[in-house]
């Protein structure tokens, strides 16, 4: 290898290098130099400003730019610097005068790109970062867009945090020709999003943006969402429920659904998007690979097999959609509340406000009336306690099995009395 004093950057010896870091300066262009790191090949200028500090301002990665374009670029900023100028504090001054709508942009490009990890050190799902965009576009843009980042102080974040609790940015939104964005207030909406905006300043924090997040030390309220849990009579209420709606001819999709959640806890989408090879009926095991908490083995009792294998088909999903067989069922939600409308009369009044995440909460409450652990509860509905997901992914025992056996014929039993 020559000497760095001897390195001339031309693309043949760039291409030459070694992906071991390194930092190359150009024997031609005193400055100008190329910073492996990571195995990436970024062109740079190295610069002492006017107080006499070593400065270093990157130019571009190589691929993106050519030699011969960084050597141009080079010399423009090293002649800028020759006459007082210093690259580095404009970059940081222009950065500074970014808005935090321009921030969220960079933020959400830095997701995409796997940049920002989610749970478990992975970058975020899909399903996540579209969550994120939705709260980006729906709350943070209308209340903070336009506020340069380095002046959102944290009584402004407290504000946007009660300003969302009071739905300032509720909206019903028209989002196609069948589409709606139903956008709503309240302290869970207002805590999450302004979990998310802790991590967008973050990221601020860490590009040199900002010295300190202005999110630290703000308190978010609890989500004050009761938790849905139901009785062995509103189990027979919904059952009844949803035979009544077989017989108003529902879709199957969405009575077949209802049902599998309430016998197997699953959350609805790891069902409205459950695969035919990922139900291993004489393993007794959902064999999920994409769910919120990675890849998953959920033991199965035999009613929620009983529902499911028969749906069972040369389609991509199990659970097709009405409109679109090639795609996933959707609008789960918004068909339960079609389903709940055929409640017997006499049970309606006392029948709590339930929801899908309600049917999941309630099989666990089950199984904990049955008498089974925390531990064994969490693996039987895949919950982010995951070192128990890690533990039964390849292989699920006799005890599990019988717990999801015992826990969906209860509630089966519940939903259709003999």
């Amino acid at each position: 290898m020559p000497k760095l004093s001897e390195f001339k950057i031309t693309k043949e010896a760039v291409d030459a290098l070694p992906a071991t870091d390194a930092v190359y300066f150009d024997s031609e262009l005193k400055g100008f130099g190329l910073r492996v790191k990571n195995g990436r090949k970024t062109y740079i200028i190295q610069y002492r400003n006017r107080d006499g500090r070593s400065c270093r301002l990157t130019l571009g990665q190589h691929g993106a730019l050519t030699p011969k374009e960084a050597r141009v670029e080079a010399r423009k900023h090293l002649g800028q610097v020759a006459t007082g100028s210093d690259p580095v504090q404009e970059a940081r001054q222009r950065k500074l005068a970014e808005t935090v709508e321009e921030l969220c942009v960079s933020y959400m490009i830095a997701v995409r790109n796997g940049l920002i990890l989610g749970k478990g050190g992975k970058p975020k799902k899909a399903s996540t970062i579209y969550t994120d965009e939705g709260r980006i576009k729906r709350h943070i843009v209308p209340l903070l867009g336009k506020r340069k980042v380095r002046d959102v102080t944290t009584p402004d974040i407290n504000k946007f945090l009660r300003d969302v609790m009071a739905g300032k940015t509720a909206d019903d939104v028209k989002t196609g020709p069948h589409g709606r964005a139903i956008v709503e207030g309240g302290a869970g909406t207002a805590a999450r999003t302004v979990g998310l905006l802790g991590g967008i300043f973050s990221f601020a924090v860490s590009e040199g943006i900002i010295d300190r997040n202005p999110c630290q030390g703000v308190k978010r309220p609890a989500d004050k969402k009761a938790k849905v849990r139901l009785t062995p009579d509103h189990y027979k209420a919904f059952g009844a429920a949803l035979r009544k709606s077989d017989e108003d001819g529902e879709f199957w999709q969405v009575t077949t659904a209802l049902r599998a959640i309430a016998l197997s806890g699953c959350r609805y989408t790891e069902i409205t998007k459950l695969q035919p090879r990922e139900l291993d009926a004489e393993g007794h095991a959902l064999r999920l690979q994409d769910t919120k908490t990675g890849e998953s083995v959920r033991p199965l009792g035999q009613a929620a097999i009983d529902v499911l294998k028969p749906r069972v088909g040369n389609t991509h999903y199990v659970i097709y959609g009405v409109k679109s067989p090639e795609g996933p069922y959707s609008g789960l939600p918004k068909a339960l509340k079609r389903v709940l409308k055929n409640l017997p009369p006499h049970s309606k009044k006392d029948f709590p406000p339930l929801t899908l995440k309600g049917l999941r909460h309630s099989y666990a409450s089950v199984a904990g009336d049955l008498g089974y652990s925390e531990i064994t509860i969490a693996a039987l509905i895949g919950h982010s306690s995951a070192s128990v997901t890690g533990r039964y992914i390849h292989h699920l025992d006799a005890t599990l099995i019988a717990a999801a056996d015992t826990v969906s014929a209860s509630i089966w039993n519940f939903m259709e009395p003999a």
